[in-house]
């Protein structure tokens, strides 16, 4: 067995322990750290909203076997410095092989006809025949966001629903959402610091991450309530119960984000560096991120998140009582010292009858025979008889009976004398 399944098993039986729940508020200050990041990113830079999302004017190219990343990128550069305003910025991409996407701002009926001029005379197509057109209005941008965040809304609900109901403790529905929360404004705040464009496929991704990050912290936390059924006889608290599930969960949980995240890091890098701009690299980062997200926050946030949830609870508080008052007494045998070939001997005390010297040896280790004492009968304070006369003193010592060991005559009953 190899050594990552030896500390797998190692973790599962609790012979080696991490202590997620003992350090919540080192885990609690780096997401922190990270939430703010990525708020001052979404606040300052802003998201790149795609042209779904705000409308615009999008040009289909079709440029034969020549579409490669290199083509697009020239054609980027003569658009922005067509000298539109709404064209300054625009995002032209591969389409399958053999066709170019220009998407540029809202133009007006002047402004586009200068712009597909531009790529005509960059591109040498046929303007007729291998140039279309299309514009979107900024409605139809806002009803699709306005349908993903009504999508999301859905996603919640059945969440907290299907948590509680699984659960029945809409404690573990709560930490889950906080867990949800700091998976989205993370991978939201990193589309902010990165410029990627918010697309159609990036709110897909979205939805998919917070998929995955339940269904990692649903393992988790069902692991916890296997632990914490029998708190009241296990002898130990529920965060220790807690903790225990999550190291025993760790490593399915890193073999898991790993197998996950290895092709999607794939689709991510063909999609951002030989295919640049383009919806599957939308996806994949969204994707990735979340992803990396979700493993981090199923493990290090929402259980200690709902440790700290259950901490008022009646049964937990007793279990911690109950914890803390056997940790006090102690194990009366710890202090007892396990027996190995090199252990000193001891000096015996003195023996009462004989100050300074050793006590005498058993009899058991010097291989004599064992003699029993004599037996003296206690000493007896006279007691009362009757008519004046009262019971003697025992003197010396109980010997044995001369009469002993003889079969002594026995005496039928009068009702039963001189019957056969």
């Amino acid at each position: 067995m190899g050594r990552y399944s030896r500390l797998g098993n190692a973790l599962y039986t609790g012979e080696r322990s991490i202590d997620f729940v003992g350090r919540k508020w080192a885990w609690y200050a780096i997401s922190a750290v990270l939430v703010v990041v990525a708020v001052l990113g979404i606040s300052v830079r802003g998201l790149d909203l795609g042209i779904e999302f705000t409308g615009g004017t999008q040009y289909r190219v079709s440029v034969g076997a020549e579409a490669t990343q290199a083509n697009a990128d020239e054609l980027r550069e003569v658009v922005a410095d067509s000298g539109v305003e709404g064209a300054a910025s625009p995002v032209v991409s591969t389409l399958g092989d053999d066709a170019l996407l220009v998407q540029t701002g809202q133009l007006s009926q002047e402004e586009s006809t200068t712009v597909a001029q531009v790529i005509v005379e960059a591109t040498g197509v046929d303007a007729a025949a291998d140039l279309s057109q299309e514009d979107i209005g900024a409605s139809w941008g806002a009803d699709v966001a306005r349908s993903s965040l009504i999508g999301l809304a859905v996603f919640l609900f059945f969440v907290v629903l299907f948590i509680w109901a699984y659960f029945r403790e809409w404690k573990m529905s709560v930490a889950a959402l906080v867990a949800l929360a700091h998976d989205v404004v993370i991978t939201v705040g990193v589309y902010a610091w990165s410029g990627f464009e918010v697309t159609p496929a990036t709110v897909t991704g979205l939805l998919t991450i917070l998929a995955f990050s339940l269904y990692d912290t649903v393992v988790v936390f069902d692991k916890v309530r296997e632990n914490t059924a029998g708190l009241g006889r296990g002898g130990t608290t529920y965060a220790r119960a807690a903790n225990l599930a999550v190291n025993q969960t760790l490593v399915r949980s890193i073999n898991t984000s790993l197998v996950a995240l290895l092709p999607v890091g794939a689709i991510l890098y063909v999609g951002a560096v030989q295919l640049g701009a383009s919806s599957l690299q939308d996806l994949a980062l969204a994707l990735f991120v979340g992803m990396a997200a979700g493993t981090y926050s199923s493990v290090f946030i929402a259980t200690p998140v709902l440790v700290d949830l259950k901490s008022g609870e009646t049964e937990v508080v007793m279990a911690e009582r109950r914890a803390k008052a056997r940790a006090r007494q102690g194990d009366r045998y710890a202090a007892v010292p396990g027996y190995r070939e090199d252990l000193p001997i001891a000096d015996e005390p003195a023996s009462p009858a004989r100050p300074g010297a050793g006590a005498p040896v058993p009899a058991a280790l010097t291989g004599e025979p064992r003699q029993a004492p004599p037996r003296t009968a206690p000493p007896r304070a006279q007691e009362p008889m009757g008519r004046g006369r009262t019971l003697p003193q025992a003197r010396g010592e109980v010997r044995r009976s001369g009469a002993s060991g003889r079969q002594q005559p026995s005496r039928q009953t009068r009702s039963k004398r001189g019957k056969k």
